[in-house]
């Protein structure tokens, strides 16, 4: 994974996961919070609603105490006139005293319907005595009251008012949306039932209290009913299900309310919460049912704000990975692709440098690393030269003395022999060998390489004429290519010094040349005793990876080797790893001497 992949999963894990996560938790939450503190606030309500319906029912109990405690009632029940008892029609001149009291008592109260009483010992018409018509009623006769269950129910109450909420008892009340009263009267003397009262009063004041409810709250959506155990719509605030019956999810739960309860279900196919308030007196229940929705809508208004945040974010995060992280990335990766080349043995590779803050500061230290690691490269390089070249010239001074000795050596015992044709051989061998030792150039053409060869193996065949035997075969077409000095010489001289050494047989030396991989390949092999794995590994110069340059001096004990190894650190050292001395060999099966080296026209005929 690269470093922009890094980063952006980074900033994705970091920050905008979190975040989501974050936002899911405050929104459910508050999802479950909204349910509890609305259910708070709907029971306030309710109890609220119930307060006030408890008032407007205690102010007509005592309206109707007042009658009572009067006698307006109970002489309206003793006339013997009836008709004349409706306060509606009467004159105010024709009323007594107590009458004009509880009148105008009545008129102060425009919510009232009517109010008409039932004589208990009337008989026929005069059973029923109108109080108070402000619209017209057809009344329930008292023979059917009597058999009405409710009649027993007010009987019982001996005085106490019962209320009848709308659409219980249709055929006593009728069928508009009245709340309406029913209470036993006595004779104040004796206590004796005398007749039933029945006040009927409109819905005007509990259309009140919901239209002061709802102003100025939360509490607009909100749906109100006043229901029975049986779900039935008593009274609807908004007067369009009174009469109706709820879901039957709704009505599972009424009867096992005794106070308040609190929950979420369907209303009328949508999500609600439906929030229930026992109202004890009255043996109802007020209903609230507020719609999911509505309730959540702030929520989901914030969940969706947080959802475009989010995305933002997320959009945003891209841009900046896009236009500034890819930047930052971008040259790193640039940078890292340079090491890669720097490691893959590249030391030219230089970043471009641009911008102006520390990115800049890094390719310029990348660069000026690399200046440094060049500059060590080229003085370990020239240490190494040089090491080389020091190497060289020891090695020729161990052999030119030597050699040089042998060879006057030889010479001498020519002339002394009267030998002048062969002496003078000898010297022009001797002359090639010296003139090409001595040129300060460090590659000459093969071509030079193979006449100081030629002369040397002649010298040495001169010497140990019975001991060796040689060939040259190199293409002329290689001749004119450039070749270190002294590369072939101390390869020959290895055979014939320790190759040759103490065999009972001729020896052969053959020198072969040949163009192969852009490369020309130099082979010297023999015929000799050969060399163990130990010799071989104790010249140390098949790895390439190998530091040739680990020991500054070579065994004294292990001179064998000493012409090889410096040939081929010179190579490598020249041309490269790639080039140098490969070497094959098993004791009794000779020596074979492969010397590589890239292919260079050389450009003088010197």
């Amino acid at each position: 994974m690269n470093l922009r992949i890094k980063l952006f999963t980074a900033f994705l894990g970091l920050v905008i996961i979190p975040l989501f996560i974050l936002g899911i938790i405050t929104f459910l939450v508050t999802f479950n919070s909204i349910e509890t503190k609305y259910s708070q606030q709907a029971e306030y309500s309710l109890k609220a609603i119930g307060y006030s319906i408890k008032n407007i029912f205690q102010e007509m109990d005592n309206v109707t105490d007042n009658g009572i405690a009067t006698g307006v009632f109970q002489e309206a029940l003793s006339s013997q006139d009836p008709d004349s008892q409706d306060l509606t029609a009467a004159s105010q001149l024709e009323l007594n005293a107590n009458q004009r009291n509880f009148r105008s008592l009545l008129y102060s109260h425009p919510a009232i319907d009517y109010a008409f009483l039932y004589n208990v010992h009337g008989t026929g018409d005069s059973n029923v005595i109108s109080i108070f018509n402000k619209e017209n009623f057809e009344t329930l006769p008292y023979e059917q009251f009597q058999e009405h269950p409710l009649y027993q129910e007010v009987m019982s109450l001996n005085g106490v008012p019962k209320w009848i909420a709308p659409h219980e008892y249709p055929e006593l009340t009728g069928s508009e949306d009245v709340f309406t009263q029913i209470r036993l009267i006595k004779d104040l003397g004796t206590f004796r039932k005398v007749g039933v009262l029945v006040v009927q009063i409109k819905n005007w004041e509990f259309e009140s209290i919901y239209r002061n409810l709802t102003i100025g709250s939360r509490m607009q959506d909100t749906r109100f009913f006043l229901v029975n155990d049986n779900g039935q719509v008593l009274y609807d605030f908004q007067s369009e299900l009174s009469g109706e019956t709820l879901e039957s999810g709704i009505q599972s739960k009424l009867s096992a309310i005794t106070e308040y309860s609190s929950f979420k279900g369907k209303f009328e196919n949508e999500e609600s919460v439906i929030s229930i308030y026992h109202l004890k007196e009255y043996n109802w229940k007020l209903v609230s049912v507020t719609s999911w929705h509505y309730l959540s809508q702030e929520v989901t208004t914030f969940s969706k704000w947080f959802v475009a945040i989010i995305l933002i974010c997320v959009v945003t995060a891209m841009l900046f990975n896009i236009f500034f992280m890819n930047r930052i990335t971008g040259t790193i990766g640039v940078i890292v692709r340079f090491m890669r080349k720097v490691e893959s043995g590249d030391l030219t590779a230089r970043v471009d440098e641009k911008g102006d803050d520390e990115l800049l500061l890094l390719q310029k230290g990348f660069n000026s690393q690399m200046e440094k690691i060049n500059e060590l490269f080229h003085q370990v390089k020239q240490e190494q030269l040089q090491k080389a070249n020091a190497e060289l010239r020891v090695l020729q001074a161990q052999i030119k003395p030597h050699f040089l000795f042998n060879t006057l050596e030889s010479i001498n015992v020519l002339a002394v022999q009267n030998e002048g044709r062969k002496v003078s051989e000898m010297v022009v061998r001797l002359a090639s060998i010296l003139r090409i030792s001595i040129q300060d150039k460090e590659e000459i053409r093969l071509g030079l390489e193979v006449e100081h060869l030629r002369s040397y193996l002649e010298i040495q065949k001169f010497r140990f004429e019975e001991l060796f035997d040689y060939e040259i075969d190199i293409p002329a077409s290689m001749m004119s290519c450039k070749a270190m000095k002294l590369t072939l010489q101390p390869l020959v001289e290895n055979s014939i010094q320790h190759g040759f050494e103490g065999i009972n047989y001729r020896g052969q030396i053959k020198v072969t040349g040949m163009l192969r991989n852009n490369s020309m390949v130099l082979q010297v092999e023999d015929n000799g005793i050969g060399m163990t794995g130990k010799q071989l590994s104790s010249i140390q110069y098949a790895d390439p990876d190998l530091d040739l340059h680990s020991v500054s001096v070579y065994p004294n004990h292990e001179r064998r080797g000493l012409g090889l190894r410096s040939v081929h650190d010179r190579l490598r050292l020249r041309y490269g790893s790639r080039y140098g001395l490969f070497i094959c060999s098993q004791p009794g099966e000779g020596t074979i001497i492969q010397c590589v080296i890239p292919i260079t026209e050389s450009g003088d005929q010197g």
